[in-house]
């Protein structure tokens, strides 16, 4: 996963609201979320796309609470407790100054999302019509949201009613030392992709056809709108080089770390992890296997038309 180097970027499509401890978006104030949900899925008046079990209390991406759930500003540092990276503020100077090109990406985490959100907006504007760009906001522990207020423990989410992709890095971490996936950029770059094809569905009205229909099952709309949203960061990492940003398409071992990272977050997966057992009737994002086969499926199509989850089974 190399960036061109002489690429220019553009940070201002990502916010950076960790040193300041400025929570962007509209909401209520922080608050603790022990098994709660914010919002239902879809409608105009925008929830955002945590589906959290109330036992297991899954929450978008598909993770299960790691040992920092719960209310933000009684859990001390999550990395600690996690055992993983402390979370810590950004290298010196605002994203602007840090992250100019191509070069810049390939030397800095920060910058490597700039890149990445970049060039899968690139992609998406060819695609939809008065493409409308949504920010990803960089956070540590807690955010306020146009979808209410949230914590580390959500994981990576897309919030439908301000438009914004909230994002923890140290949620890497926990992917990879917690459910056992690869790891690597591009473990880093799908998720983002995912999240982002959670916006194209609600520019494209997906969303508010699948409505507050958020019961859980194998065969549910959220469900098929979480393999949609895989389906569509395959498309974009097969079409990835085409937007300029990176040198060459991606290798074999970069889509692996993408497999590996949807494996871990089927619903299966963390069932038998949290539980012991597997419940169909409670799944929310999809099996491990049709995580990997829908991103396969538009990374071996590049084609946004190939990603009808809602028509047959899936």
């Amino acid at each position: 996963m190399q960036f061109d180097d002489d690429k220019p970027l553009d940070p201002s499509q990502v916010e950076d609201a960790r040193a300041s401890g400025r929570r962007p978006g509209r909401g209520g104030g922080l608050g603790g979320m022990p098994g709660g949900c914010m919002l239902p899925i879809g409608g105009k008046g925008g929830g955002c796309l945590l589906l959290i079990l109330a036992v297991a209390a899954m929450f978008l991406f598909g993770l299960i609470p790691t040992p920092f759930t719960g209310d933000p500003g009684e859990q001390g540092d999550p990395g600690v407790q996690g055992g993983g990276r402390q979370p810590s503020a950004p290298a010196t100077g605002n994203l602007a100054e840090r992250c100019r090109t191509g070069a810049d990406a390939d030397q800095s985490e920060d910058c490597r999302v700039v890149g990445t959100v970049n060039s899968i907006q690139d992609y998406w504007k060819g695609q939809i019509s008065g493409y409308r760009p949504a920010k990803t906001v960089l956070f540590t522990r807690a955010v306020r949201t146009g979808c209410g207020a949230a914590d580390s423990a959500v994981g990576p989410f897309y919030c439908p009613a301000d438009r914004r992709v909230y994002l923890d890095l140290t949620f890497f971490d926990t992917l990879q030392r917690d459910f056992g996936a690869e790891g690597g950029p591009f473990a880093q770059a799908y998720v983002i992709a995912h999240e982002y094809g959670h916006h194209v569905q609600n520019l494209l009205g997906t969303m508010d056809k699948v409505g507050r229909d958020n019961r859980p099952g194998a065969d549910s709309p959220s469900v098929r709108l979480e393999l949609q949203a895989d389906c569509y960061a395959g498309v974009w990492a097969r079409n990835a080089v085409k937007t300029g940003f990176y040198e060459q398409p991606f290798s074999q071992s970069d889509i692996q770390q993408a497999l590996s990272a949807a494996a871990a977050v089927g619903d299966d997966s963390i069932q038998r992890r949290s539980q012991g057992r597997v419940t169909p009737d409670a799944f929310t994002h999809g099996t491990s296997e049709q995580r990997e086969r829908w991103f396969s499926t538009g990374y071996e199509t590049g084609d946004p038309n190939r990603c009808d989850t809602f028509s047959g089974r899936i």
